[in-house]
């Protein structure tokens, strides 16, 4: 099947064509001709997937022609995804004159009140600079004809429903609805139920194994030895491009710090960077400057990073389905990637939620000639136990595991 294949106008077809478009993905069969009959949506599809051309190539076919006011809206989670989709836009519309604007905070008003006050047909925005822009009379939402919720979990997780349903509050009853997401957890069925006429839904059913092309393995070893295991990794492995995951902000900049004395040369991304710093953080290690990126998860879902030969997780994370988000951004079209995790004794119960979400034990591997420290780990059925009897005695104590004493 082409994309010549759907009602979509020509100037549409040209532009997929344009940047390579040949097949359409499985959401993009199902989502596009729904979209186009002018239903309401709900669509299910794991990251990578085609997502973003799923709405944006029915959107514009819709839309037809610029008019100067908004009349698309796609809210975004995050200023790099509203970047990103605002790109995919501008290329996809390239032989139209239909106009976008990308709205996000953490920058200066004016380059945005510029672009809205020459006429713009579609706003990509995060929700806070969009409330912002209302507030101050800087554009409407009264004419909003097709509004797109994307990445709408990781929106939920970031407390964001609030500012959600305050800017669905602004639009239009009589519009169409599109809700695009991952996972669709009970929250997002609420939401729906709110904002949604008769919803059609589209499962493409969520990825819970990682990439034939991505090799992995979980590297145990104690604590304390963490971060000297991930400069000996490095030191060892023949790589191009290596994007490491942290947990935390301040664990981000730590690595950083210390990877940059190591003599590479690496950049950071996570939100307490500015726009700017994001920006040439990403375009950096996309163009081969920085062959490290260090990054929280704001990295993990739906930023465009190709060509990535290696993803080390520096700390394992906290949900499952994370994992197959971060190792899958290597081993991309078809290309072989490497995914390398370092595991403490305390990530057990995270190893093992992992496991069982992708059906399959992951090879535990040492370095030859890197000088351990004893760990538990090295004997895991031992290590779950003591796990086991420290979680029941901090109970016991008042304590809930990992957490401080209950006053």
């Amino acid at each position: 099947m082409s994309f010549q294949e759907f009602s979509l106008l020509e100037f549409v077809v040209h532009g997929a064509q344009r940047m390579g478009y040949r097949e359409p993905t499985p959401i993009q069969k199902q989502a596009i001709p729904t979209i186009l009959q002018g239903s309401d949506l709900i669509a299910s599809a794991q990251t990578g997937t085609g997502k973003t051309a799923a709405f944006s190539l029915p959107l514009l076919s819709l839309l037809s022609a610029a008019q100067g006011f908004p009349r698309a809206l796609i809210l975004e989670p995050t200023r790099e995804l509203a970047l990103q989709v605002k790109e995919a836009l501008d290329d996809f519309s390239f032989f139209s004159s239909l106009q976008a604007a990308v709205l996000y905070g953490g920058v200066g008003y004016g380059a945005q009140r510029e672009k809205l006050q020459e006429g713009v047909d579609i706003l990509v925005a995060t929700p806070g600079r969009l409330l912002d822009l209302l507030e101050q009379g800087e554009t409407t939402l009264e004419k909003i004809e097709i509004l797109v919720l994307d990445e709408v979990d990781r929106m939920l997780d970031m407390g964001f429903l609030p500012d959600v349903r305050r800017l669905v509050a602004q639009c239009p009853k009589k519009r169409q609805t599109l809700l695009f997401s991952a996972t669709i957890p009970d929250e997002i069925e609420h939401l729906s139920s709110w904002c949604m006429t008769q919803p059609k839904k589209i499962d493409i059913g969520e990825r819970r194994s990682a990439s034939e092309s991505v090799k992995h393995a979980f590297y145990p070893v104690a604590m304390a030895q963490k971060l000297e295991l991930l400069q000996t990794l490095l030191k060892r492995t023949d790589f191009q491009s290596v994007l490491i995951f942290c947990r935390t902000k301040d664990g981000a900049d730590r690595i950083t710090h210390q990877l940059l004395h190591g003599k590479h040369t690496v950049s950071v991304l996570h939100s307490n960077r500015s726009q700017q710093e994001r920006i040439d953080a990403l375009e950096g290690f996309r163009s081969g400057r920085y062959e490290v990126l260090v990054a929280t998860d704001i990295a993990a879902r739906g930023i465009d990073i190709a060509g990535v030969s290696h993803v080390i997780n520096y700390d394992v994370p906290q949900h499952p389905e994370d994992y197959v988000h971060r190792i899958g951004r290597t081993g991309r079209a078809a290309a072989l990637g490497d995914a390398l995790t370092i595991m403490t004794v305390e990530d057990l119960p995270q190893v093992r939620a992992i496991e069982a979400f992708i059906g399959a034990k992951v090879p535990r591997l040492k370095l030859e000639d890197f000088s351990y420290l004893y760990t538990t780990l090295f004997n895991e059925e031992a290590a779950e136990q003591l796990l086991k009897n420290v979680r029941g005695a901090r109970t016991l104590k008042g304590y809930s595991y990992g957490a401080k004493r209950k006053r």
